[in-house]
């Protein structure tokens, strides 16, 4: 299987190289008769198309034979058309120029013959142009990577070792999530699995995971309990699948490897470090792969690992040691093409952008921008020119050098009026072009726009005007002073927004409007949510991640949010809430309050929201009890705990709250279990089981009494 994914990676080496030649004997110094000139342009094109698809092909050839065999068709032919190339620019002897001359457009036209049955060949494994790449059914070819022995790896010890220093250094039990990023095929896969066969880890429960582009949270966590539990009955709901991830996590050493993790989506990120972060007294270590680094922090509990490319003698060793080349007879001949491919093999962008001048696919993403060596190679592309583009990433790698400024480059790459996705990460540069200051021009149909990672930028351009904008997200703009609204007010008002997202921008101040929006998540950016603000109906949804010099009666921005009705507030130790809050909340339907570990009691002023529906408390270990006040929210129709050690006793209010309709109890004290099991408590919540409502206890749900006989203990 080896050898097999080396063959596709010669196979994409080659192409390039033969597309090169072409374009060179098109363009250059060799005279060609008009009619070989158009099939030599033919044949480029042939093979630009075939290109587009071979990445799918080498995929598929490690399961299905007749996608191999295409390959391997397809190189033969590369190999055949540069040598005859290479024999028409060689001759010397003019009878024999002469004869090649009168030769060569019959050898043209059977060979680009060749080519176009090649080409049509690839319906034959349902490889086509037009597949995008999240509806491609492709086998999980990677579930069982982690069984491949040490000795076939190549390379990547020193990234191991680093990889290992960093683990060592989380010596805290619970989840410790560790991301390695970079882009396709330089080798996360393969460090990953180093991991995972480390000798470090032999006394850890191991767990493999390929997570492919289609994410799916249960099926994740149900692989996770398979191979920790094989045999196991599988839960076919979440809140199953959390209850047994902490009975096998508690007092364990886990490692478990996700591999190819694709999700971008924050919320769908957060829930699945929350099914990860389970079990009392455990040690489990994470280690993720992904392409992108948006993702990576993003899952992280850590700073993610960026992984460098393959340097060229490093290629050129895997494809040595791959294609059995010290064997070989004619190896003397074959060096200096293998270190040309090996060289292709290593991923350098600045000769691949120049394959985008005549690609225009629905998705597209450029990255390590950093090696474009001129603001002409760029402009080259025609950007704007690509209607069918909808989907567009720009990326700088960071910390890289640059041979162009990031703005001057930038001012080259206008994106086509078509876009309705655009995402742009490690941008170096202060400020941006006029086509970036002016966005709502030149992309009227933007509808998602991601900023992230421009440690350099101080403010943003006027994004509010967009008219079809309903996602934004600004990550990790560690600079950013500044979001100037006062355009947003009268007929320059856009619609809303559905989902606003600010993370990690410390600095960021918004004036003096807010954007009308949905759903907001706020994390790590403080001065968000210092300002009052004036009256701001149209927020629903709000996610609020604040450190412990952040109390909660100093946010501003919940002053007047009369109709928010969910609220999620995470790590903020200090929840006093002010008069002006707990009034402005009347709304208030739903409240998560999680990961507070040193919160010991819920404020006072919490007792002014009556409209709550559902209270949910998660990992609050200090959290010693439920106030009597609880019974005064007789809207109350869900409440939920879990991780909350201290609490020993529901309190003798909790009977007055006759509109409960499910209470759900996972990890806690046991005593806890002794005070719902004692006679008289159980009367107190009986009017729940009358109710044919949920009572569960480590997500069994059922019956009062049926359900006290399962609840989850705690190792103390």
């Amino acid at each position: 299987m080896a050898m097999v994914a080396v063959g596709g990676m010669v196979a994409s080496a080659v192409i390039k190289l033969v597309i090169k030649q072409i374009s060179s004997a098109i363009g250059g110094e060799i005279k060609l008769h008009w009619n070989m000139k158009k099939d030599l342009e033919k044949m480029k094109m042939t093979l630009e198309s075939v290109e587009a698809v071979l990445s799918d092909a080498e995929t598929r050839s490690l399961t299905d034979n007749s996608a191999l065999l295409w390959l391997k068709r397809l190189k033969d032919a590369m190999y055949d058309i540069s040598d005859m190339l290479d024999d028409f620019e060689a001759d010397t002897d003019l009878w024999a120029a002469t004869m090649n001359k009168i030769k060569m457009p019959r050898k043209m036209k059977k060979m680009q013959k060749r080519l176009q049955k090649i080409a049509d060949d690839r319906n034959n494994y349902r490889v086509l142009p037009e597949t995008r790449s999240e509806d491609k059914q492709v086998p999980d070819i990677r579930e069982t990577a982690g069984n491949v022995e040490e000795a076939e790896i190549i390379g990547r010890t020193d990234e191991k070792l680093e990889i290992l220093a960093r683990i060592s250094g989380s010596t805290t039990q619970g989840t410790t999530i560790i991301p390695i990023c970079g882009i396709g095929g330089i080798g996360k896969t393969t460090l990953a699995r180093l991991v995972f066969n480390g000798s470090e880890f032999k006394q850890y429960s191991q767990v493999w995971v390929y997570v492919s582009q289609k994410f799916e949270l249960k099926k994740i966590g149900n692989i996770i309990i398979s191979q920790l539990s094989p045999g196991s009955p599988i839960p076919d709901d979440l809140h199953s699948i959390h209850t047994r991830l902490r009975e096998l996590f508690t007092g364990k050493r886990i490692l478990i490897i996700l591999d190819d993790l694709w999700e971008r989506d924050p919320s769908r990120l957060q829930e699945l470090k929350a099914m990860l972060k389970q079990g009392e007294a455990s040690k489990v270590l994470v280690v993720v792969t992904t392409r992108e680094k948006r993702i990576a922090k993003e899952i992280g509990t850590v700073d993610p690992f960026e992984l460098p490319p393959l340097s060229d003698q490093m290629c050129w060793d895997i494809l040595k040691v791959k294609s059995i080349f010290e064997t070989r007879q004619d190896k003397e001949r074959l060096e200096p093409i293998g270190k040309e491919i090996a060289k292709k093999c290593g991923g350098d962008t600045s000769s691949d952008i120049n394959l985008l001048k005549h690609a225009s696919p629905i998705e597209l993403e450029i990255s390590r921008l950093e090696n474009v060596k001129s603001p002409e190679e760029a402009h080259s592309i025609n950007l704007g020119e690509k209607q069918t583009v909808l989907e567009l990433t720009l990326e700088w790698s960071k910390g890289a050098n640059r041979y162009v400024d990031d703005m001057e480059l930038l001012t080259e790459l206008v994106p086509p009026t078509t876009l309705k996705t655009f995402e742009m990460e490690g941008y170096c540069s202060v400020g941006f072009p006029d086509w970036v200051m002016s966005i709502s021009n030149h992309l009227p149909n933007l509808v998602k726009l991601v900023m992230g990672d421009l440690p350099n930028c101080k403010s943003v351009p006027p994004l509010g005007q967009l008219p079809n904008l309903q996602e934004l997200t600004l990550i990790s703009m560690e600079s950013l002073e500044e979001w100037d609204t006062s355009y947003l007010s009268g007929e320059d008002s856009v619609n809303e927004l559905k989902l606003v997202c600010i993370d990690d921008c410390p600095k960021l101040r918004i004036s003096p409007h807010l954007p009308r929006a949905a759903s907001w998540s706020i994390r790590n950016s403080n001065n968000v949510l210092l300002p009052p603000r004036e009256s701001m109906p149209h927020i629903d949804y709000l996610t609020v991640t604040a450190g412990d010099d952040m109390p909660l009666h100093q946010w501003g921005f919940l002053h007047h949010l009369l109709s928010l009705r969910h609220l999620r507030i995470e790590g903020c130790t200090n929840l006093t809430i002010s008069p002006e809050i707990s009034g402005a909340l009347h709304s208030l339907e739903e409240l998560t309050i999680c990961d507070h570990k040193k919160l010991e009691e819920l404020p006072n002023n919490m007792r002014q929201l009556t409209n709550l529906q559902s209270l949910r408390l998660d990992f609050c270990p200090s959290l010693r009890q439920l106030p009597q006040w609880l019974g005064e929210l007789a809207s109350l129709k869900r409440l939920e705990m879990g991780s909350c050690s201290a609490i020993m006793t529901l309190p003798e209010s909790i009977q007055q709250l006759t509109n409960l309709q499910e209470l759900r109890i996972s990890f806690c004290n046991p005593a806890l279990k002794k005070w719902c099991n004692a006679g008289k408590n159980r009367r107190k919540l009986a009017h729940i089981e009358q109710k044919a409502s949920k009572l569960a206890f480590g997500g069994r749900v059922g019956s009062v009494f049926e359900c006290l006989l399962c609840f989850s203990t705690v190792q103390v």
